[in-house]
């Protein structure tokens, strides 16, 4: 469904855009995704609605087929990335999971800031952002993906999570077009 409405107080949730895994060979060019989240971002931000950067720093255990994140990383590969000037009122969460929600505490700083909509952009399309919209839909929040500002490490999992899973839980749209109805809602 593409994306109707933003709600007064909505929050961006940037996912996995760190050092790590900007490195990753992707499906769409990371450019595109970094400069569309940056944007984000910085809308978000000078409309006083919270943003909350995400980097993962580890996996749960448990035994997959193709091993997830597990193992030793370079120092430095959690550190999220310079593009996104995080600032001092951003939320900063680390995870351990695919998903943003999971043993953090995401969903109390979200209800706390009286968060009612997300807005969910990063890498993986497939991992970290559909876990991460399946887990605030089931919590309850409206959830828009901007597609222009996520990719994966494969093409085919992109275009399933954007057209089969995501239009069961979620919005979807441009950069542009959640900008443009966050400057309606704001005037």
């Amino acid at each position: 469904m593409p994306v109707t409405a933003i709600d007064p107080r909505t929050a961006l949730i940037v996912i996995d855009l760190q050092v790590g895994v900007v490195a990753l060979q992707t499906a769409h060019p990371m450019d595109g995704v970094v400069q569309n989240s940056v944007a984000l971002a910085e809308g978000f931000r000078s409309s006083g609605l919270p943003v909350v950067l995400v980097n993962v720093s580890g996996a749960p255990s448990g035994r997959t087929e193709r091993g997830g994140l597990g193992g030793v990383r370079p120092e430095g590969w959690d550190t999220l990335i310079p593009e996104l000037n995080q600032q001092p009122s951003d939320h900063t969460v680390t995870k351990f999971t695919r998903g943003a929600f999971a043993n953090t505490d995401l969903d109390e700083y979200l209800k706390g800031e009286g968060v009612t909509q997300v807005v969910v952009t990063g890498v993986a399309t497939g991992s970290g952002v559909e876990s991460t919209a399946r887990q605030a839909h089931e919590l309850g929040y409206n959830v828009t993906l901007a597609t222009d500002a996520m990719t994966d490490m494969n093409a085919e999992v992109h275009e399933n999570s954007v057209t089969r899973i995501f239009p069961g839980m979620a919005e979807t749209g441009t950069t542009e077009e959640i900008l443009d109805l966050l400057a309606r809602s704001r005037s």
